[in-house]
């Protein structure tokens, strides 16, 4: 099926896929991982936007058995959190860390006022899962009993995957976050329909490229049908938090999203979709560079921020 995006997608964002790139080409997910993580990095140092005033960070890190998780936490000065948002960043579980998101992180607590605590779970190859979704659970696990502050979950790609499956872990297992807000998040859906299709061959995101991340984090086995693999696989969404979800709408991973709310919402809880016009997977980059994307991240801050504060409904 042929999608046609020079209708779609506006110049300010192709003028942001293009920059991409330079740095991270499209066929990046065909070189090796440690490339990979390279180039990656370098794109992600080119897009830094720094600090907004009045926010500072530090490195720490959470025992976990017998490894150590690294996080950051940003705190906006001169005023006290509202809440705590976990913030789980993308990367196709395979690339990423505390410095690709760092600028992300640092405005998101300027535009909150909330305490933003980066995690930087483990990768594969090295580690398939369920590494990184131990790894986000056990964060969730010490921030849930070290703080009083209401949690909200936040992730990008395949950090909000990690988001939804920590999510619907937590429910029955002592506290639960008030709220989760995804970001063209990879949820697990059905390849052979839907968005998949319309937008198989999308700048930034291929479907050649979610087969080939899904397998390196799967280790070579199937873990179709489990829920902390695939939040859509699972057979139960009652009982999950109020949950805003901002798909790209160029983008194969665009109707998981969509498939997730319907699912939340059919099972008596409060969900909302929001599928930006004209936007590609990774938008978050441009925030600066193409309106789109800008008005979209005030949007999500705007999410946030309203369901820490135990807000609903949100008006996106």
């Amino acid at each position: 099926m042929s999608t046609h995006y020079s209708r779609l997608i506006d110049r300010e964002t192709w003028a942001f896929i293009e920059r991409t790139n330079g740095f991270y080409p499209p066929d990046a997910a065909d070189l090796a991982i440690e490339e990979q993580r390279e180039v990656y990095n370098r794109m992600a140092q080119a897009f830094h936007a720094g600090y907004p005033v009045g926010i500072a960070s530090a490195d720490t890190y959470i025992e976990a058995g017998e490894h150590r998780i690294a996080i950051r936490v940003y705190v906006r000065k001169g005023s006290e959190p509202g809440a705590v948002c976990l913030y789980f960043h993308g990367g196709g579980f395979v690339v990423g860390g505390l410095e690709s998101h760092d600028d992300v992180c640092a405005e998101l607590c300027e535009a909150t006022g909330f305490r933003i605590i980066s995690v930087a779970y483990r990768l594969a190859p090295e580690h398939p899962h369920p590494a990184a979704f131990d790894d986000c659970l056990a964060v969730f696990g010490h921030i849930a009993g070290a703080s009083d502050l209401p949690i909200v979950l936040c992730g990008d790609s395949a950090g909000g995957n990690l988001a939804a499956a920590v999510a619907h872990h937590a429910r029955g297992h002592g506290r639960a976050p008030v709220g989760q807000v995804l970001i063209y998040p990879a949820l697990g859906g059905d390849m052979e329909q839907g968005s998949y299709i319309t937008h198989a061959q999308a700048p930034m995101l291929t479907n050649h490229d979610v087969r080939f991340y899904a397998e390196i984090r799967s280790g070579g086995r199937d873990w179709s049908h489990d829920p902390r693999f695939a939040p859509l696989c699972d057979a139960d969404f009652s009982k999950l938090p109020a949950t805003i979800v901002i798909a790209a709408e160029c983008d194969p991973l665009s109707d998981d999203g969509r498939h997730y709310c319907e699912r939340i919402a059919s099972a008596g809880g409060r969900a909302l979709w929001r599928n930006e016009h004209g936007l590609v997977h990774g938008f978050l980059r441009a925030r600066h560079s193409a309106g789109r994307a800008g008005a979209s991240f005030r949007r999500i801050c705007k999410a946030v921020q309203a369901l820490g504060l135990n807000g609903w409904p949100v008006a996106l």
